[in-house]
Parts: C-alpha cells; sequence; structure tokens
C-alpha cells in the first residue's frame, strides 16, 4: 500500500481530560484508517483504469483522492501538532512570528477560534505558511480537501468535524475548542514553521 496509518506518539488516554480515549481510539483507529484505505483504493481504481484505457470514471476517483489524501494529511499533523506534555504559550521563533503576523498571540488565538467555530458542517481551522507570500494565514478548510489556496503549508490543524468531539463535549463545540489548547504541541509547530519556512525559500 502506499499509504499507511502512521502510529500515535502516545496512547489514547495520553490527551485525558481534555480529549477522551473513546474520542481518540475511534479518531484514530477508525476514521483516519478509512481515509488510508480510501486513498490506496482510489490510486488502485487509477491504476486500473489507466491499464484498461477506461477512464469514463476518472474525474470521481480523482475527487475520491483528493478527498480521502487530505484526510489522510490532516490527520497526521493533528496528532503530531498534539501532546500530553503540551499547552501553554509559544516561545521563541513562533512567539515571534504570531506577534508579526497577529499582533499578539491573544489576537491570534481569538482569530484561529472564530474560523474553527464558525465551520459549517464539516472542516479544520489552520494555521498555515503561505510559500508564496511568505507569510503565516489562518485557514478554513471544508471538509478535508476544500477551499484551501495553493501552496498553503500547514503549521497547526484543529479537526472540527463531529467524530473530533461530539462523544465528549456534545454540540458545543467552542468548549472543545477551548480544551484542545492545553493539548498543542508547540515544538511540533515549530520545528514545522521553519521547515515551510525553508520549503518557501527553496521554492522562490
Amino acid at each position: 500500500m502506499t499509504y499507511t496509518l502512521p502510529d500515535l506518539d502516545y496512547d489514547y488516554g495520553a490527551l485525558a481530560p481534555h480529549i477522551a480515549p473513546e474520542i481518540m481510539e475511534l479518531h484514530h483507529s477508525k476514521h483516519h484508517a478509512t481515509y488510508v484505505k480510501g486513498i490506496n483504493t482510489a490510486l488502485e481504481q487509477l491504476a486500473e483504469a489507466r491499464e484498461s484505457g477506461n477512464l469514463g470514471a476518472v474525474n470521481k476517483l480523482s475527487k475520491d483522492a483528493a478527498f480521502h489524501l487530505g484526510g489522510h494529511i490532516n490527520h497526521s499533523v493533528f496528532w503530531k501538532n498534539m501532546s500530553p506534555d503540551g499547552g501553554g504559550r509559544p516561545e521563541g521563533e513562533i512567539a515571534s512570528a504570531i506577534d508579526e503576523y497577529f499582533g499578539s498571540f491573544e489576537g491570534f488565538q481569538k482569530h484561529f477560534n472564530a474560523v474553527a467555530n464558525g465551520v459549517q458542517g464539516s472542516g479544520w481551522s489552520i494555521l498555515v505558511w503561505d510559500t508564496l507570500g511568505g507569510r503565516m494565514n489562518i485557514n478554513q478548510l471544508f471538509d478535508q480537501q476544500g477551499n484551501l489556496p495553493a501552496s498553503q503549508i500547514p503549521l497547526l490543524q484543529l479537526d472540527m468535524w463531529e467524530h473530533a468531539y461530539y462523544l465528549q463535549y456534545k454540540n458545543v463545540k467552542g468548549d472543545y475548542v477551548d480544551a484542545w489548547w492545553n493539548v498543542v504541541n508547540w515544538t511540533d509547530v515549530t520545528e514545522r514553521f521553519k521547515k515551510a519556512q525553508a520549503a518557501g525559500q527553496a521554492l522562490a
């Protein structure tokens, strides 16, 4: 298989009480695993279509591949963005960048929360590095792959699909958003920021 389900760096109960063990287990072992299976299946079917010359379903298969690959990528970042030792405020280079592009950490956090709580249906709130503009942006991603401009590298992602919080927080998703900040892994975000900047320089 081209894509595989990544292991977590912590056990399913490690993020409690902020994210319940039952949510983590279902989210990782069922939902993320489904995206992995979906992208591999779509790639197999696209290969079969090329070999047979029957490309009538290629548009649907391409959309399926984009959706499932988006789910796989988003969750792969999301798991790393969290840690049982996370939370608090960022420090160093990432803190300075947040101040530069959003005015203050408080301003950034309010903006990020508003994007997360404003998701209609299913989607994500994402802090990205825009390699074209050479700056940070906050984007609202629809579903797993819709409407995200090219050249945006994810630094920090918050899953706002109901499967990420409903068993614990029911329909009060704002409480989930507030609790999530207690497990944000700023070390991982900082590493992604440095790599994204380097990638942008390479593309310039």
